[in-house]
């Protein structure tokens, strides 16, 4: 697969109010995540290295123990193992990251 076909991508959701489409190769997973508008991610780690850059709307980032609020065009990178979460304006938010290795549960 060398192009990916998000209008067509069935989203899975992984918390309320938040849903990914994924595309995935050997070493690396993209997801493009949609945000409901007030959703909270709550904070959480895992192994993967995760990087994003927000697409639209807007959301709260905590990432170990540092918070910024991002807007459309802000980027983001998550070492692997350290604690996160977020939680979404009033406008909701979509946004495009990248996992490597690839998240085996974000494989659907």
């Amino acid at each position: 697969m060398y192009f990916c076909d998000l209008e067509n991508r069935a989203a899975k959701e992984v918390a309320p109010g938040i849903r990914i489409r994924t595309f995935w190769q050997e070493k690396m997973l993209v997801s493009m995540v949609e945000l409901d508008a007030n959703a909270v991610l709550p904070m959480h780690s895992h192994e993967h290295e995760q990087c994003g850059v927000v697409v639209s709307g807007g959301f709260t980032l905590t990432i170990a123990g540092e918070t910024r609020t991002l807007k459309p065009g802000d980027s983001y990178i998550v070492p692997g193992n350290i604690e996160h979460g977020a939680t979404v304006g009033e406008q909701g938010a979509r946004v495009m990251e990248v996992f490597a290795p690839v998240r085996e549960e974000y494989k659907y």
